[in-house]
């Protein structure tokens, strides 16, 4: 490697440290949101550095056709001791501000959408599933109107046959009815225990 190369490869592994520093900063802040799966952090680890390793190398290869020698990591560990000195603080700061300011940003579009497009489109639905709901309660009571009405020479007829009944038969008629009203009280009261047994 000539005098140049070897120049150009520590100023690039001094910058490559400082964004090391950086990039490890910005990934520590929102390991946050995840640090409680214990399985996706460390999932988020391993493809963090896999990652920046990858990156560093490809910056080296650039460089010196990826040459690493003890000078390049010497350099790469001074960029991330001087972005620790120098920088730290500073970037931190400004992350968390625009972290609040794309934060604010979105919950303003989230709003936006909300009012402009869920809420309107929410009110449709509600509106035409309560439509749909009385235009089918209309046509219920519609159609129970006709069986009415269909159903209503029926019991003239079948009131008139029963007048013409012989008493005996009423009266059995009557014991049947008798009958059915016991057994539906009992199976009523029957039902009403075990609810009350469950609760």
């Amino acid at each position: 490697m000539t005098l140049s190369i070897q120049f150009l490869t520590m100023a690039a592994m001094v910058l490559s440290g400082f964004y090391l520093g950086l990039i490890q900063d910005t990934y520590r802040r929102f390991t946050r949101y995840w640090q409680r799966r214990i399985l996706l952090t460390y999932v988020m680890e391993i493809c963090f550095w896999l990652t920046q390793s990858i990156i560093l190398f490809y910056v080296l290869y650039r460089v010196n056709a990826g040459e690493i020698r003890l000078y390049i990591v010497i350099a790469c560990l001074l960029g991330f001791s001087m972005y620790q000195v120098v920088a730290a603080n500073f970037y931190k700061r400004l992350l968390e501000h625009l972290i609040r300011i794309f934060t604010a940003i979105y919950n303003f579009f989230a709003k936006v959408v909300q009012v402009l497009i869920i809420t309107p489109i929410r009110w449709i639905i509600i509106t035409l599933f309560l439509i749909l709901l009385t235009i089918i309660k209309l046509f219920g009571k519609i159609i129970f109107f006709i069986l009415k009405l269909i159903a209503a020479p029926f019991k003239w007829i079948g009131y008139g046959l029963y007048q013409l009944l012989p008493e005996k038969v009423k009266k059995n008629l009557h014991k049947i009815a008798g009958f059915y009203s016991r057994m539906k009280n009992i199976c009523i009261k029957w039902a009403n225990s075990l609810k009350f047994n469950r609760r």
